[in-house]
């Protein structure tokens, strides 16, 4: 488990080929309810190209929660994709990505650090990454993110924003709140930086706002409710 109601889950192609995506696309898991009505889930790929990771939230009674609970190691499951256009594009020439997320959200970023590494090595590329949680034991991927940030310092900045717990000794760059708190002190530049929102619709709203008073380009925006196990 990645969290207490969140599971990080692994597949493969039945065929044994590849899972073809850019960094930032999402799959479509498909199942039926109880009645026998088909229905569908979607979820950001959170691992690297090639691969099929998802981040999986619980939720009690939820139908999506009931097929994840079942499987067992071996079973398959019916998905399409990938799908979506939550991706750094190719051509930008902005100086910095400013990346936004809660739960979830965050798993896209994930799948990016392969992406951000090479944009790092190539062009210099800046990147700042905040993260909200209400503790620490929500953060997702919270390790590997700060790993990544120790590994690239000057390039990628690391801000978890924690509603509700701090951990005991707090890295320096860890927040007391919430995310949108926080987009200031990031000095948002219109001139400079593209921004990336994904997460709960409430942050999603604020951020959005509070970007675009600033004058910033927010390229792409993507609500949880997209990536939820209900």
């Amino acid at each position: 488990m990645l969290a207490p109601t969140v599971a990080h889950l692994g597949f493969a192609r039945a065929d044994g080929q590849p899972f073809a995506f850019v960094p930032g696309q999402f799959l479509q898991v498909h199942f039926h309810y109880g009645d026998g009505t088909p229905t569908k889930r979607s979820y950001s790929l959170a691992g690297p190209a090639g691969t099929i990771e998802i981040a999986v939230s619980y939720v009690a009674g939820g139908a999506a929660t009931a097929l994840f609970e079942g499987l067992e190691i071996g079973d398959t499951i019916d998905a399409s994709g990938p799908y979506g256009r939550f991706c750094l594009l190719p051509g930008d020439e902005n100086r910095r990505y400013l990346l936004v997320a809660t739960g979830t959200g965050v798993t896209p970023y994930r799948a990016m650090l392969p992406q951000i590494e090479a944009l790092i090595a190539e062009r210099d590329v800046q990147v700042a990454l905040l993260q909200g949680a209400r503790s620490p034991a929500e953060l997702l991927y919270g390790e590997e993110f700060r790993a990544f940030a120790d590994a690239h310092p000057g390039n990628f900045r690391y801000l978890p924003c924690l509603s509700r717990e701090l951990p005991p000794q707090p890295h320096p760059d860890v927040r007391r709140g919430y995310v949108q708190q926080f987009l200031a002190e990031c000095a948002p530049d219109p001139a400079s930086d593209i921004a990336y929102l994904c997460g709960n619709p409430n942050m999603v709203d604020a951020s959005f706002e509070a970007l675009k008073d600033a004058g910033l380009e927010v390229r792409q925006i993507r609500r949880e409710k997209y990536v939820s196990s209900k």
